[in-house]
């Protein structure tokens, strides 16, 4: 049905000629025809069923690791992708096996009409999984009388959602986020709680310096709500200081914490999420935590499933890779649908075996920008 699709169409189509993350040599590429709608796979295994989009680079906050402080230039409106086209796309990632869909940012809710997006996002049949992530400041807020942000997302389809959180301390976040927006990040993890999404995941980015002060306090905050928080370790992605001693914190670190203030960790390998954390059980009570650990952990992309769409267009096989495809350059060119399934598929025949964060990888675009 796809036939063979080179490097050169790709060129034909976007002008640029892709060149491999490791290597920067050009690959002529045949890719196979998926064996199944289930069965997309790059040429490491690795089954693509999940697809992260991006639908703004705009943000409400300021997190130094993901925005730069300087003042940001945002993307003209004509610069990223409408809904229609995004919606289209998804169809025909869709129609390739993906059935996970993640919605992002910067943060996705600060985007006019997102909820009509999202209600027609839930209407494409292959998809059966839509989650979204948000820093939560804006899912108290009512979008009408006496209807949160939250409940309108839940009933628009969305299951999950996954909140920034990476500090209780009302000091602490102003100065991580740029924005004293605590009280509204609370309450809109008590939104969504009462809106009664299937899985609440908080995702705290391990800051030292800070983290060690606040893992208890995330760690209490988290059981007294049911909620699933993860710990995450920084990544190079907007700069490279952040792996500096002075800021990178392991999640060994966090475990070696945890283990001694609630006792041995009991790993939980049978449960997974859609992403690369692992997960463990606190002994006494059975709360489960997990770890995210792109730089310590060298199995890390051994099960990756995604791919990354970015609001300016741009198809991403992983986001530790400079790699980056222009399909809005081809869509607004005039290709069909079935011009773009290619489009994907040789997308991911140069998905990377693993990402380059701990190759000297030198940031090119903000975290902001790629979608988190």
């Amino acid at each position: 049905m796809y036939g063979n699709y080179h490097a050169s169409n790709l060129r034909q189509l976007t002008g640029t000629l892709p060149a491999c993350s490791h290597t920067r040599s050009v690959l002529l590429l045949k890719v196979r025809a998926p064996r199944s709608l289930d069965a997309v796979e790059d040429r490491y295994g690795h089954r693509i069923s999940y697809l992260r989009v991006s639908i703004t680079d705009r943000c409400n906050e300021r997190c130094s690791y993901c925005m730069p402080r300087e003042l940001q230039e945002w993307l003209p409106r004509d610069g990223i992708l409408s809904f229609k086209e995004t919606l289209r796309l998804v169809r025909v990632a869709a129609s390739l096996g993906v059935k996970k869909i993640r919605v992002t940012g910067g943060e996705p809710l600060t985007r006019r009409d997102v909820l009509p997006f999202l209600q027609e996002l839930a209407r494409i049949p292959e998809i059966d999984d839509i989650g979204l992530s948000t820093n939560g400041t804006l899912l108290a807020r009512d979008v009408t009388p006496g209807v949160s942000m939250a409940s309108a997302l839940r009933a628009a389809g969305v299951r999950t959602v996954n909140v920034s959180l990476d500090t209780l301390d009302r000091e602490d976040y102003q100065q991580v986020t740029g924005r004293d927006f605590l009280p509204a990040a609370l309450a809109g993890i008590d939104a969504a709680i009462a809106a009664g999404f299937e899985l609440i995941k908080l995702n705290c980015v391990l800051i030292r310096g800070r983290i060690e002060a606040q893992l208890e306090p995330l760690v209490e905050y988290a059981a007294s709500r049911n909620l699933l928080l993860r710990f995450i370790e920084l990544m190079p992605v907007s700069t490279q200081e952040v792996l500096g001693a002075s800021q990178f914190f392991p999640i060994a670190e966090a475990r070696r914490w945890l283990d001694e203030r609630y006792g041995a960790l009991m790993p939980e390998p049978q449960f997974r999420t859609n992403g690369p954390a692992t997960y463990y059980q606190l002994p006494a009570s059975g709360q489960r935590i997990g770890f995210i650990g792109a730089m310590t952990n060298l199995h890390f992309c051994e099960s990756c499933n995604k791919l990354r769409l970015t609001c300016d267009g741009k198809l991403r096989p992983c986001l530790g890779s400079y790699l980056e495809f222009d399909v809005m350059k081809v869509m607004r060119a005039g290709a069909t649908d079935a011009e773009l399934q290619r489009f994907f598929l040789d997308v991911v025949e140069r998905k990377p075996q693993q990402h380059d964060f701990r190759d000297n990888y030198q940031p090119g675009r903000k975290m902001v920008a790629i979608g988190g």
